[in-house]
Parts: C-alpha cells; sequence; structure tokens
C-alpha cells in the first residue's frame, strides 16, 4: 500500500492494546468487519491458494437501519503465483481494479442459481467498454484497468508466477462474506488459526476475542 500511494485509516495501524481501549465509538468497524482479513479457503496452502485483505468500509445488509451504507470498498493483496478460489456472489455487483504491480488475471464463467458453470459467452465490462468472451476466459487486467462482476459471475483471481506482488481494489454493493459467496469446489471462507504469539493485528472476525490474548 506504501509502494502504490494508497493511504488506508488509522485502525490499519491498531494493535490489541489500543483495541482493548476502545468502546462504542467503534461499533461500526466491528459490527460490519472492517479491517483486516486473510483466508487461504481452508486449504493449508496459503502460498498458492489465498488472498489479504483489508475492508476500509462497509454497510451492513443483516441490519440497514443501522448502517444503510450500499457500498463497500476493499483492498486486496496476492502474491505472484496465488491464486483464489472460483466464486460468484448472488447479489454483490463489484469492480476489481488492479491498483498496481504485477498483472492479473480474471477467469469467467456464467453461472446459474444451482451453482452450475454454464457453456455461454461472458459479457465482459472493462472501463466503460463492452466485450464478449467465451467461457473460461482469462481477462488481463493491467495496473490502472478495472473489470464489473455481476451477480452469478463465476472468478478466479491468478497472479503470474512472475512479476512481484498485485494490489487489487473492489468497489463493491455492500459486502456480506458469511452469507453471498458461492465457492464451485466446496471450501471455506475464514481460517482456522492457531495461535502461538500474541497477534500482530487482529482480523475482522476477531474482534470479539481481544480479551483473550
Amino acid at each position: 500500500m506504501e509502494e502504490y500511494r494508497f493511504a488506508v485509516p488509522e485502525f490499519a495501524q491498531w494493535n490489541i492494546d489500543t483495541w482493548k481501549q476502545k468502546g462504542d465509538e467503534c461499533k461500526e468497524i466491528k459490527d460490519n468487519k472492517l479491517g483486516w482479513d486473510i483466508t487461504d479457503f481452508g486449504l493449508g496452502d496459503f502460498d498458492k491458494v489465498g488472498f489479504a485483505l483489508f475492508t476500509i468500509r462497509n454497510g451492513n445488509v443483516l441490519i440497514p437501519d443501522q448502517y444503510p451504507k450500499p457500498y463497500a470498498e476493499k483492498l486486496l493483496m496476492m502474491y505472484e503465483g496465488q491464486f483464489a478460489a472460483m466464486h460468484y456472489h448472488w447479489n454483490k455487483m463489484e469492480d476489481i481494479i488492479n491498483r498496481g504491480g504485477n498483472d492479473l488475471y480474471l477467469k469467467l464463467y456464467n453461472g446459474d442459481q444451482d451453482g452450475k458453470l454454464l457453456d455461454t459467452d461472458v459479457t465482459v465490462h472493462i472501463d466503460g467498454c463492452c466485450y464478449q468472451v467465451s467461457a473460461g476466459t482469462s481477462v488481463l487486467l493491467k495496473p490502472g484497468q478495472s473489470l464489473t462482476i455481476y451477480p452469478y459471475t463465476y472468478h478466479e483471481f491468478r497472479v503470474p508466477d512472475t512479476g512481484g506482488l498485485v494490489l487489487i481494489g473492489e468497489v463493491s454493493m455492500c459486502n456480506d462474506d458469511e452469507n453471498d459467496n458461492r465457492f464451485y469446489d466446496p471450501v471455506g471462507r475464514f481460517p482456522e488459526i492457531e495461535e502461538d504469539e500474541k497477534p500482530y493485528r487482529l482480523l475482522c472476525n476477531e474482534y470479539d476475542k481481544v480479551d483473550m490474548f
């Protein structure tokens, strides 16, 4: 983030001792799972399959009266050679943005309500231009380019084996990772973590455990 001059809110740097001093004034961060996130999709091979993420802003589809924002924004970080599991969203539309670094490929399929991959052309929207590509095409995003992902569009992220890491932006409708991800293969979203030392940063699903550390 520093290399590509993308500044994030100060709570990105808060440690556990700082979190212990925070009260209801930071309830929105906790309720909407803002902050750090990491996943290996439960496969135990983060170097090959996974993401590091930081959610900057988000509403809450479960309690919209309290948190009415209809939008969300994330940063995602991937190393060279990494990929992320094929999935779609039932509800969320999102723009995926290559913020800098390596190239980024997104393999695309149309999906149906039963989770099947369809052998039909996919409509691709890149920075205001519309194209048709065959099912399973890996669409290249160079730094600065963005791709719109519609509901029921399967997408798999992949970074080339050389060329370094990539910083990815996501601007979307309200995000609900617990209920709005349909993975093509059965995988997990949040990993099991065995703590062998005090965490450097709390993850977005660990705020209720702050007193345990």
